[in-house]
């Protein structure tokens, strides 16, 4: 599949488990929206705070919250949650289990948790915390210094899909060293820089090169499987300017490359570390680091290209395809992308802090982009100069069995909970 770049009432939403949640009510009338920049007629709740750092989410049948955390809580590194009342507020939270790689997915009635190294499912019941041992599906994913979080995505092909990012800006000799050349043939794509595929149900299964599905691809948190195709959005590469200023202005390195959203099929290359692609040619051009000057196609016409593009360094962190029409038709069957923000954009303001939403008809991205959680609203501020001082950074979504939509932030420890409010 491959596509061009394209330039509830306000009383009571129905819970799964049978709750109601009433929107709280704010000074002026409308509902609340625990800080977040929503559209008009959206209302949210902080369903759980000191939440440690909570990264991929999932939500089960029956309503209950599945968090796989970056830093263990006592000794554990997944999380459970459950609103047992229907206030939109999560009352009971217990740790369980092995996680810590940002991995999480739920299907058909299992939960998929990544860590660094392993891939583990855990059957749901009834019970809050999955009861009984894990089955262990995959081990010895390769152990690195940058990029080791995993990403994954569960296939009705039953087929798991894992990212293995590429502990590398560029492949260059002398990694994120000025004027280092790039690596021709890098070694890194032999075990690195790709999503792999295992068997979703089969136990004992072990790290291989030859389990390689598609390659090319820097790293990406961001990876979901929808209406039968597998969809990623990249981190891109840095430091065009602080390697290359010979080449590069700081304000083009501020706002290159784009980061890139794929559909992704078996055997397919995206070009990293040799191309990037450039939002403003709206192709992929060489890299500095193989005799690019920000012109030269070179090799790179020879890759698959992004089917939509969005503002350098943002970092996106995972993606969701609203299902049902518990948000009114405009969102149905569209996207939502969190992303973590920037780092590296001086001198322009570090950007991204948000979430936003991408149209999509009949698999394909329609339209520009737009906000649905504004940045301010997660940063808590108009501009900031570096990501430590933003109070929160998306890096999660999931959505409920109700439509509500779930937001995680691994900054602050929140994690947010949307509803459409009729009526607003």
């Amino acid at each position: 599949m491959r596509f061009s770049v394209p330039t509830l009432s306000s009383s009571a939403v129905l819970l799964a488990a049978g709750a109601f949640f009433a929107p709280a009510v704010s000074a002026a009338g409308s509902c609340a929206t625990a800080g977040l920049d929503l559209p008009a007629g959206f209302c949210a709740t902080e369903f759980a705070t000191d939440a440690g750092q909570p990264r991929h989410l999932a939500v089960a049948d029956n309503g209950a919250v599945y968090v796989n955390l970056a830093n263990a809580v006592d000794g554990h590194g997944l999380m459970a949650l459950r609103d047992s009342d229907g206030d939109g507020i999560a009352d009971t939270r217990k740790s369980f289990g092995e996680g810590g790689g940002t991995g999480l997915a739920i299907h058909d009635g299992w939960l998929y948790a990544a860590t660094v190294t392993d891939i583990y499912r855990y059957k749901l019941g009834d019970s809050l915390v999955p009861e009984g041992k894990p089955e262990h599906l995959v081990s010895d994913l390769p152990r690195q210094t940058t990029h080791s979080a995993r990403g994954l995505a569960v296939g009705n092909d039953g087929m798991l899909y894992v990212n293995n990012g590429a502990p590398s800006n560029a492949c260059q000799e002398s990694d994120r060293s000025p004027g280092s050349k790039g690596q021709d043939p890098c070694p890194l794509l032999e075990e690195h820089a790709g999503i792999w595929q295992f068997s979703a149900t089969e136990t004992g299964q072990t790290f291989s090169a030859d389990k390689r599905f598609a390659t090319g691809i820097r790293n990406m948190f961001a990876l979901t499987y929808h209406d039968g195709q597998l969809y990623g959005a990249q981190h891109g590469r840095d430091q065009l300017y602080s390697n290359w200023s010979d080449r590069f202005t700081q304000k083009q390195s501020a706002h290159l490359p784009a980061e890139e959203l794929f559909a992704i099929d078996k055997g397919d290359n995206f070009g990293w570390p040799f191309c990037y692609y450039d939002p403003n040619k709206k192709e992929k051009v060489l890299g500095p680091e193989y005799g690019g000057d920000g012109s030269k196609i070179g090799r790179c016409d020879q890759f698959e290209k992004p089917i939509a593009a969005y503002p350098a360094h943002w970092a996106p962190m995972a993606i969701l395809f609203h299902e049902g029409d518990a948000f009114g038709d405009k969102y149905n069957n569209g996207a939502f992308i969190a992303f973590h923000g920037s780092w590296n954009r001086a001198p322009s303001p570090q950007a991204g802090y948000r979430v936003i939403f991408q149209p999509f008809k009949d698999g394909k991205p329609t339209g520009n982009y737009e906000d649905f959680a504004g940045a301010e609203g997660f940063t808590g501020k108009a501009e900031i100069k570096s990501p430590g001082s933003a109070e929160h950074r998306p890096a999660g979504l999931a959505e409920g069995p109700d439509g509500a939509l779930y937001i995680s932030d691994d900054a602050g420890g929140t994690i947010f909970r949307v509803i459409h409010d009729s009526d607003g």
